[in-house]
């Protein structure tokens, strides 16, 4: 987890979006896949969707395909809870990662959160709950709280 806050503190700060980091690990050899952070690439890129991009592309597969590619064991850990609706029209993290789920091997089966999304920009977010519905696991990874929603907030007018 602190691995994805140090990417999240490389997200350019802005008032319409939270700084978050991600880390795509095959947990059973703790190698790290992929990595991404907000804004990282073009257009308003969440940091799941990062490195899930960035993962398919090393892997010569679509981003609807990373499943196929990713090992049996890949969790991803990121600093904030994935959003289950965006107002930007891009397709939602939760989405992204329910979209492994399609793959040979099983895709993300475990996702470890540093903080539930506040209700700053999309009231309600049920992205843990509607991957647990699918049968993801998520897990909070507690006691980086207070530097994740610093780090997140960066930018934003009224913290």
């Amino acid at each position: 987890m602190r691995l994805a806050l140090s990417l999240a503190q490389k997200s350019p700060p802005k008032p319409t979006n939270f700084r978050v980091g991600a880390v795509l690990v095959d947990e059973s050899t703790n190698q790290i896949l992929s990595t991404g952070f907000t804004l990282e690439l073009p257009g308003n890129t969440h940091a799941e969707q990062c490195a899930l991009r960035k993962y398919s592309s090393a892997n010569s597969v679509s981003e609807q395909d990373v499943g196929t590619v990713l090992p049996i064991q890949t969790v991803l850990y990121t600093t904030m809870e994935p959003c289950q609706k965006r107002s930007a029209g891009n397709v939602p993290c939760v989405e992204r990662i329910l979209g492994t789920l399609s793959g040979e091997k099983g895709g993300i089966k475990t996702v470890y959160i540093g903080v539930k999304e506040p209700d700053t920009f999309v009231a309600a977010n049920a992205g843990q709950s509607k991957l647990e519905a699918a049968g993801i696991v998520c897990v909070h990874v507690p006691g980086l709280e207070k530097e994740i929603m610093d780090t997140a907030i960066t930018g934003h007018q009224n913290p």
